[in-house]
């Protein structure tokens, strides 16, 4: 009876191990149905809303008031951007409050979660005045699910997704395949974001990105957080370039005292520029933290001997970051670190196990970034 039962099992296995891969991947891939409702929504933002340096507790020096002050030919610190934000469901008509926990992210957009075997399911709406769109990075995606615009060949349903119009609704579906999750030996998720790609430069800097969260299959835990870490934080260090927003034209108008004096061009590089009747030159490149200057953000907190997992991001600008905690280390793969190397369009994560409590500067080491204004503070109480 055993070695029957033994043979049974084992012509099972070899069944099972002859079938198409494509059928085991299938599979091994069920999952939950992800469903968000996010609309691209027209938000006035602060990056700096006490209007002081909160790094050093002090009012804005003559320097610092170059990137926050408005003046006759400056707009300031406040911009009307475009954003991604959460509603209930798709009627659209109620936000989905952001979590206490997930206040630091800022101007991003929602955090998006799923488990390697879920599908993705974005309801969007756009309620902005140009075309907008979902690209997302990592997942897997067909054309009518890529929301980028460019000459593919595509038509009909496969091209809907490129440019979601004003007023116009468009879901995407986005399969979440082990691809976009983390690799072997490469911890419990994977970091990615998603923005949007119909005018990809004054799309992004207008504020259309958010990020993404990839958990491992069986590594998720309560409320989609990956069950080996206890705290979280996204963190975006981003150049953002306000003249090449769709908004820059307006924003000057709005905020600039003499906007009628500018003369708008563009300079060699085609980016878009400001020129006053005294020569100065506005090109006002934000140098932010989740969309704060000078410690304007929420505290990021957490305790010593907590499991804490960094996701660390920049945007599509010409940018070069060097993200530096004070008081701590984490590893990034089998080196231990406490600054990170940060391109364009990057995304990194970082696990670190807080052994110092304390109020700690977290900034740009490039030093000019963060002269302009690109630095926070993360705080790590005792146990």
């Amino acid at each position: 009876m055993t070695f029957t039962r033994f043979s049974v099992a084992l012509a099972m296995l070899i069944l099972w191990a002859c079938e198409p891969a494509a059928d085991r991947a299938q599979v091994e891939a069920e999952g939950q149905v992800r469903t968000y409702y996010i609309a691209a929504d027209v938000v006035v933002w602060d990056y700096a809303p006490s209007n002081r340096n909160l790094i050093f507790d002090k009012e804005f020096d003559e320097k610092e008031a170059h990137f926050v002050k408005a003046g006759d030919y400056r707009a300031g610190k406040v911009f009307k951007k475009a954003l991604y934000r959460e509603y209930t469901d798709e009627t659209f008509t109620i936000l989905k409050p952001r979590a206490v926990d997930w206040e630091h992210l800022g101007f991003l957009g929602p955090l998006i979660r799923a488990e390697v075997g879920d599908t993705i399911k974005i309801v969007f709406r756009n309620n902005v005045h140009f075309p907008a769109s979902m690209h997302p990075h990592g997942v897997f995606y067909e054309k009518d699910s890529e929301g980028a615009l460019y000459a593919d060949g595509t038509e009909g349903k496969d091209k809907v997704d490129d440019g979601v119009p004003t007023g116009g609704t468009h879901v995407y579906t986005w399969e979440v395949r082990e691809r976009a999750g983390p690799p072997p030996g490469g911890g419990s998720t994977a970091f990615w974001m998603y923005h949007s790609h119909v005018n990809e430069e004054m799309d992004f800097s207008a504020g259309l990105v958010g990020p993404m969260i990839i958990t491992a299959k069986g590594m998720t835990g309560e409320g989609l957080r990956p069950s080996d870490v206890d705290r979280e934080f996204v963190v975006a260090f981003m150049t953002t370039e306000e003249m090449s927003s769709w908004y820059f034209e307006e924003n000057l108008e709005t905020y600039a005292a003499k906007a009628n004096e500018v003369t708008l061009g563009i300079d060699v590089f085609g980016t878009r520029l400001a020129q006053a009747p005294d020569g100065f030159i506005y090109m006002p490149f934000m140098e932010s933290i989740n969309g704060f200057l000078y410690g304007n953000g929420p505290v990021m907190t957490a305790k010593k001997g907590e499991r804490v997992r960094w996701y660390v991001m920049a945007g599509t600008s010409f940018e070069v970051h060097a993200p530096h905690w004070h008081g701590n280390v984490g590893t990034v793969g089998k080196m231990r670190m406490d600054v990170l190397e940060l391109t364009t369009m990057g995304m990194q994560t970082l696990d670190m196990i807080p052994d110092a409590a304390g109020k700690w500067l977290f900034h740009c080491h490039v030093m000019n970034h963060f002269a302009a204004g690109m630095g926070t503070f993360y705080e790590i109480l005792e146990e």
